[in-house]
């Protein structure tokens, strides 16, 4: 059994979760910082603008089309959503005033789930809907946002300093940030 090859797959894994988590809520010390980590606004640099959902504790059509058109031209070819799968299910349960499901996702295999004609990114780490929660993004992540990956886990084998024991120092360097504000927009929980 090579160690070093298993252990360097473990941990890829378990920093690949970690990351997810920075680049959406991380602060941005010794990590990515997040999306969800800068002030709401959209007049001055480094703000990214939230629109409210038209509900203190629930997401509604009509909040979720205004997201979709505050995104700027430019960026709406490409764009797509991120939301968490309870807030995708929220968003399955939406009814009109018949009782008539208002959206449902594609039951093909492969097909993606698309949300006024853009698709839908699962993120766990998006938070749930909730009051003044930001529990869905829409955006052109490409333009949006910027992650900075040295390729691959390092692994220093180390058979010398706990004999009889072998230590493994791992690393892996990552960065991420938002780099054009204007590239997405955020859904907040609120009337």
């Amino acid at each position: 059994v090579n160690v070093e090859e298993w252990l360097s797959g473990k941990i890829a894994a378990k920093m690949s979760t970690t990351e997810n988590i920075a680049f959406i809520n991380g602060d941005g010390v010794d990590k990515p910082r997040g999306v969800l980590t800068y002030p709401a606004g959209a007049t001055n640099p480094g703000e990214i603008e939230q629109i409210n959902s038209g509900s203190a504790g629930a997401l509604t059509a009509d909040g979720l089309r205004s997201l979709f058109y505050a995104l700027k031209t430019p960026y709406i070819h490409n764009a797509r959503w991120i939301m968490g799968r309870s807030t995708i299910e929220s968003i399955a349960k939406l009814k009109d005033g018949g009782g008539e499901y208002l959206w449902s996702p594609g039951l093909k295999e492969g097909e993606p789930r698309m949300l006024l004609g853009h698709p839908i990114d699962r993120m766990e780490d998006m938070p749930s809907v909730a009051a003044n929660a930001l529990p869905v993004a829409f955006g052109d992540w490409k333009q949006a946002y910027t992650i900075v990956d040295r390729a691959g886990v390092r692994v220093l084998r180390d058979p010398y300093s706990s004999k009889p024991f072998v230590l493994f120092y791992t690393t892996k360097r990552v960065g991420g940030d938002v780099t054009n504000f204007e590239a997405m927009v955020i859904q907040k929980i609120a009337a």
